[in-house]
């Protein structure tokens, strides 16, 4: 099978295409014939060894000292059942699945666990649409219901609006009840009203940190504030959740501890069924959209790499890992 791999850490040139052997299923495992994946940010730092400050060591410890552990990428995943393990219930040959991978998503075959965070894709989505959610849904929805506790009419200013976590954010965050405040570019302003934001602020034109007191939740879905700058926009008993975050941070939270008091607040999201049932909910009943910035082959995932580190993107960059007309004449 054809993958996309890389052997080394570095920019995106270190990522080439391959043969690999197609994985066998385990009992309890499904083969899948991917024909979708995505390049996410999470992607881009691991490739790139790009982990923040203190946690540069532990992030080599996890993803490999000298070099990469595990060569192919590719978080979340969406294609056809094409084989199951003697034990398996859940799935059978045939069904289109989606879900959250972590990782060999970047392969035309992928083996998972049948109770691996992967369901059937909704009705009226196509593959593209459908893996688009998983990766940036699952990581708001854990963020704002369990880390951020968000509330029903609460104020929350999100800032990277517009982002592979901070779209789905806004739409989870308005389905909770939230007033949102939606920080991008000019060009975003209208598709993230249509996606629920109550305001937009233009980040060239208005900083983030410009009022005071106006909210109860800051989610910065991609590293460009920090605490000392938003304290003074959050409210008493108001929280700041980075979901990048270094040593600064950490001292910041163990601080909180000591004080008794919760300015900020730190997580590492985890990725469950049942929390992409909820997605899966949501988007049948029309209060999620799947947003798709671009598409690319799987022979061009160096471009997709370069879009995504532009940090400049509407929504998901998929990788269409089986080309479109290919995956329906199989269908």
């Amino acid at each position: 099978m054809k993958a996309a791999i890389y052997t080394r850490y570095g920019d995106a040139d270190v990522v080439k295409l391959a043969d690999l052997p197609v994985p066998a299923p385990g009992p309890k495992e499904v083969l899948i014939r991917t024909e979708a994946s995505s390049v996410t940010t999470a992607d881009w730092r691991l490739r790139a060894s790009a982990f923040p400050g203190l946690l540069w060591l532990p992030g080599r410890l996890m993803t490999g000292l000298f070099g990469p552990r595990a060569p192919v990428l590719g978080m979340e995943i969406a294609g056809t059942v094409v084989a199951c393990g003697a034990d398996v219930q859940a799935f059978t040959v045939g069904q289109r699945v989606f879900g959250f991978s972590g990782g060999n998503g970047h392969a035309e075959y992928i083996a998972l666990p049948e109770d691996a965070p992967i369901l059937p894709i909704p009705q009226g989505l196509s593959a593209a649409e459908a893996v688009s959610v998983p990766w940036g849904g699952l990581s708001a929805l854990v963020f704002l219901r369990d880390v951020a506790k968000l509330r029903a009419g609460q104020d929350i200013l999100i800032v990277g609006a517009s982002g592979g976590v901070g779209l789905p954010a806004v739409q989870i965050a308005k389905a909770m009840g939230a007033r949102v405040t939606a920080v991008a570019s000019a060009s975003r302003a209208d598709l993230l009203r249509r996606l629920g934001a109550d305001r937009v602020i233009d980040y060239r034109a208005e900083h983030p940190a410009s009022a005071r007191q106006a909210y109860d939740v800051v989610l910065d879905t991609v590293g460009t504030t920090n605490l000392r700058q938003m304290a003074p926009t959050l409210r008493r008993g108001g929280v700041f959740v980075p979901l990048n975050f270094g040593g600064r941070e950490i001292r910041q939270a163990l601080m909180d501890k000591l004080t008794g008091r919760r300015r900020i607040a730190l997580a590492v999201s985890e990725d469950h069924k049942e929390d992409l049932q909820i997605l899966c909910d949501m988007l049948r009943d029309g209060a999620l959209t799947p947003v798709i910035d671009c598409r690319y082959p799987l022979d061009r995932i160096r471009d997709a790499y370069a879009k995504v580190e532009t940090r400049h993107r509407a929504g998901a960059v998929i990788i269409d890992v089986i080309p479109p007309e290919a995956a329906r004449l199989s269908a």
